[in-house]
């Protein structure tokens, strides 16, 4: 009796075989369908892109070549060191709400910037996060919003 069960364990998967065999033919046979249909609907879209594309007036001066990738990281801070050149160190302090105790807590972070404005010591800044221009310096000053007073 064990060799009739083996025997018909490899009819059944025989069987199976062969049905998913012939289900594997029609999905290949419907994909070819579908892609010789999807062909020529394709084509005309593309040109209709193609002509709006053409039809649409170009933009202003200086807005034909700028690529918006989004809104940079600003942060606003107090220039703690400007003994580099072309670059200061900005601290830049916020409130933090600690998870467990509900009291706002001071953290203060330091960012190298680069920064072509001529801000001093204790002026307030803004910068925003640009390229990487050295090991360390990512941000840039965009304005002196502040000057120190001496």
């Amino acid at each position: 009796m064990a060799t009739k069960k083996k025997t018909d364990e490899t009819e059944e998967t025989v069987d199976t075989a062969a049905a998913a065999g012939a289900e594997s033919e029609a999905v290949e046979a419907k994909a070819e369908a579908a892609t010789t249909e999807e062909a020529p609907k394709k084509a005309p879209a593309k040109k209709a892109k193609a002509a709006t594309a053409e039809t649409a007036e170009p933009a202003a001066d200086g807005e034909a070549n700028k690529v918006h990738k989004g809104k940079r990281a600003e942060k606003i801070g107090v220039v703690t060191s400007d003994k580099m050149t072309l670059t200061v160190v900005v601290r830049v302090d916020r409130l933090v709400k600690h998870p467990i105790y509900r009291k706002y807590v001071r953290k203060r972070k330091k960012f190298m910037a680069h920064d072509e404005k001529g801000a001093k010591i204790g002026d307030k800044v803004r910068i925003v996060e640009t390229r990487p221009m050295s090991a360390r310096k990512r941000w840039r000053v965009v304005e002196i919003i502040q000057k120190a007073e001496l």
